[in-house]
């Protein structure tokens, strides 16, 4: 053989090794897939929005990727979602109450505080200002999650087993709400009486008298079906949803940095999604459910007084918690 055909021979050997380890590598190394974890169906807003950041990631890393969404609660409550993130095991991406943060950063739950928001076009200018990154950076920095995105919009209004127009007919009531100290506080000062339980031991326990009512966004009460124990929505409007979209902080940190850009990119994209969803939902849920004659919806007269009689508990929280620059920038956005 001469010298250019023996060249050529070791040449096309080489190159056929060379093609044969690139096919190896790639059956080594499958799609990546991400688990999330939700705890409603499809019909939920929250569905719809993690649904959305899968479209949206699959698009903008245009690589092979494998998402597994687990629904109706099947990895249990939002709060173990977020210890999973935390650990970095079984959940890589979810929607948590920023209640369940507070564990980690006790400025948190207060973006999702009652009484913070004057309505929806305030809401929506609070979030477009990004004027909760430093409680972002704090979560991101202790509890190693991420908040890629900012889902929610619903308007919370008060569920129970009988109608509440005014204070006067509130003074007393023993009403479910989250586990973050601000709930309790803000519900204790116009004069109920919070209590705080899980959210999946709601319905039961207006049902056996535990509690008489609880609150929520429509999504929330339909979804649950709150309204077959405690059909009466009372309408104080005391606070507006934000959702975050999380990731997993220690997930993040494995996957390679074209897919970690989707992903960011993704999350804000699909939380503005989610926002408009659930905001723009919110009316028509209710209006179905009344028609259906499955709830009433009570006009609340005293929300201006609640408000008030509020107000000082959410400075003085504030103060304590160290945001007290944060709730100042949420006021005086116009």
């Amino acid at each position: 053989m001469s010298k250019s055909g023996s060249g050529l021979g070791r040449r096309t050997f080489a190159a056929a090794v060379a093609l044969a380890g690139v096919s190896m590598t790639a059956f080594a190394q499958p799609a990546i897939t991400l688990h999330g974890a939700v705890q409603f169906n499809d019909d939920h807003a929250f569905n719809k929005s993690l649904l959305k950041f899968e479209e949206l990631v699959k698009k903008y890393y245009g690589k092979p990727i494998n998402f597994v969404l687990h629904r109706n609660s099947t990895l249990g409550l939002e709060k173990d979602y977020f210890a999973y993130m935390n650990q970095g095991i079984s959940v890589d991406y979810g929607i948590v109450s920023p209640a369940h943060m507070s564990t980690f950063s006790k400025a948190a739950p207060f973006i999702d505080a009652p009484f913070l928001f004057r309505d929806l076009a305030h809401w929506n200018k609070v979030l477009d200002a990004d004027v909760l990154k430093p409680i972002a950076d704090e979560v991101a920095q202790k509890a190693e999650v991420m908040l890629i995105g900012y889902a929610g919009g619903g308007t919370r209004n008060i569920f129970a087993n009988k109608p509440a127009r005014n204070l006067a007919e509130l003074k007393g009531l023993k009403v479910r709400v989250q586990g973050a100290p601000i709930w309790s506080r803000t519900f204790a000062a116009v004069g109920m009486a919070p209590t705080v339980i899980a959210y999946n031991e709601v319905y039961n326990g207006i049902q056996n008298g535990v509690i008489a009512a609880g609150e929520n966004e429509a999504a929330g009460v339909e979804q649950m079906k709150f309204f077959e124990v405690a059909p009466n929505l009372n309408m104080t409007q005391h606070a507006i949803t934000i959702r975050p979209i999380c990731f997993s902080g220690k997930t993040f940190a494995k996957l390679p940095p074209d897919l970690q850009a989707a992903i960011v990119r993704a999350g804000k994209e699909a939380g503005a999604y989610g926002r408009q969803i659930e905001s723009s939902e919110d009316t028509a849920k209710l209006e179905a459910l009344e028609k259906a004659g499955k709830l009433k919806r009570v006009p609340f007269a005293d929300r201006a007084q609640m408000q008030s009689m509020v107000d000082p508990v959410m400075a003085a929280y504030a103060k304590e918690i160290g945001a007290e620059a944060i709730h100042a920038k949420i006021l005086s956005i116009k």
